[in-house]
């Protein structure tokens, strides 16, 4: 067996049947993770006011897409839980064995922008402890950003790096813990939000769920455009774990544990998320007569010292628990995929985390002022068609037939070398649907008339990742079946 460097280090290697040590419940918990932080939180409020739609059916569209996703995880999962690689390794298969850098690198360069997001979000968890407890709030200093949220950025970038550099084992058992600590918290101030608005609490989500105006791109869109933007925008945020989902099916010990944890994980936390953040929603406006969209800020505003500590740890392990999990485990695999004999995977979470300290630094005084739907939206654009190709060619034209040992061949005859260790038909589908996907989004960028088509379709690009997803699946088999 041929192993080149340039494509094979210790962590690209397929995971042995004796380290195969995750079952349901670590799946699970990557689910819990990623579902419940900070930003997810203000995306799912954010959903149930700007659609317009009654609230029940803004949930029955949340819960529909936990149910696609699931769908599509299930997909990409099973060849890294058969073969034991992880995603940029799996990506060989579609785009060529130097091909696959092209996505890789797009996929980590999404998690890096999230990272730096989400190591803001966290530290807001840490500045609002801060703050709850010596009282100081500090003048605003340096991009936005007072001396307390400063400290905390920095407390949470250097934390976040201390976990990682002790392992993946360290890392599964953070994230059972924050799994369920942060259901706890969120229920207990769900109750503290319910007692506080007392009555008024059931009228006002219903007020909520009647349907207001609709903003944030859902201006101009009917109920079922409304309720198609907002499954779709669901699918866009999970995206990215729905794409590189191998990098931790590798890990697991077989197909049915991976499905039960898909399950339970996707669907029953979505369900459980989605009602417990529209109950919140719904207290705040009963309670301080205005919609607060992120739960440091509400936590701030009940006042309350005991919760605002126990808010404050279960926020940050929270977001730090989505941060491992989607945006530093992924671009760690993904710069090692691209030079394995110089990059391993400590080196490449090192990497990430100073791009990431960059990002969260800008966060509030340039990258917020973007709008929250079309950045969502545009980093799932990019990526959507890799998943479609990627699923297309394993399921469809490769037959579920793989080669491992010929995934770590750089020989010019080794089966996923195409033309010069690039599959030139792969890397076309993506570069056409995925401009047309962004386009979804900014559709001044598109010709033919399809600007037009677009603009007039409404939703913000809310459709960009399934578009994009289909659009990359029908192209690479129209030209590869040829």
């Amino acid at each position: 067996m041929s192993r080149s460097s340039k494509l094979y280090n210790s962590d690209l290697a397929p995971t042995p049947a004796n380290k195969k040590n995750w079952g349901w419940f670590e799946i699970f918990n990557v689910w819990a993770n990623d579902v419940q932080s900070l930003f997810g939180y203000t995306l799912a409020a954010s959903l149930f006011l700007a659609s317009g739609l009654n609230g029940w059916a803004v949930f029955l569209a949340l819960i529909l897409a936990g149910f696609f996703i699931m769908w599509l995880v299930n997909l990409s999962g099973k060849p890294s839980v058969k073969h034991g690689i992880p995603y940029p390794v799996f990506a060989r298969v579609s785009m060529g064995v130097f091909g696959a850098n092209f996505p890789a690198m797009a996929r980590g360069l999404v998690a890096m922008f999230w990272y730096g997001a989400q190591t803001y979000a966290a530290s807001t968890a840490v500045a609002l402890l801060i703050t709850g407890i010596t009282g100081i709030e500090g003048e605003v200093m340096l991009l936005g950003m007072t001396g307390v949220m400063w400290i905390s950025f920095i407390f949470v970038s250097l934390f976040q790096v201390y976990l990682f550099w002790q392992g993946v084992d360290l890392v599964k058992r953070f994230l059972n813990f924050a799994g369920p600590a942060v259901y706890a918290v969120m229920i207990l101030l769900m109750i503290v939000i319910w007692v506080k608005a007392g009555g008024g609490l059931f009228s006002e989500v219903g007020n909520i769920f009647s349907g207001g105006e609709r903003s944030g791109g859902f201006e101009g869109l009917g109920s079922f455009g409304a309720f198609l933007a907002v499954f779709s925008i669901m699918v866009g945020y999970f995206a990215a774990v729905v794409i590189n989902f191998g990098d931790f099916a590798r890990f697991v010990k077989n197909e049915d544990e991976m499905k039960k944890g898909n399950l339970w994980g996707l669907v029953g936390n979505v369900v459980l998320f989605s009602f417990i953040t529209l109950m919140i929603t719904g207290g705040t406006i009963a309670i301080f007569g205005e919609y607060v969209a992120s739960p440091t800020d509400m936590v701030a505003k009940v006042d309350n010292l005991g919760l605002t500590i126990i808010a404050a740890f279960a926020f940050f392990a929270a977001t730090v628990g989505i941060n491992m999990v989607a945006n530093f485990i992924p671009p760690a695999y993904d710069l090692a995929n691209l030079m394995p004999s110089k990059i391993n995977f400590k080196i490449g979470g090192l990497i990430t985390a100073g791009f990431g300290f960059v990002i969260g630094g800008m966060w509030v005084a340039v990258i917020t002022q973007m709008g929250l739907f079309p950045f969502v939206n545009t980093l799932g654009a990019i990526l959507a068609p890799v998943f479609g190709i990627m699923i297309v060619d394993y399921y469809i034209i490769k037959k579920e037939k793989l080669d491992v040992d010929d995934l770590f061949d750089d020989g010019a005859n080794a089966k996923y070398h195409y033309n010069g260790g690039f599959n030139r038909k792969a890397i076309l589908a993506w570069i056409l649907s995925g401009y047309i996907a962004v386009g979804t989004v900014w559709p001044n960028i598109l010709v033919l008339g399809l600007g037009d088509f677009f603009a007039n379709l409404g939703g913000g690009g809310g459709y960009a990742w399934i578009i994009g997803a289909a659009l990359g699946a029908l192209v690479h088999l129209a030209i590869s079946k040829r």
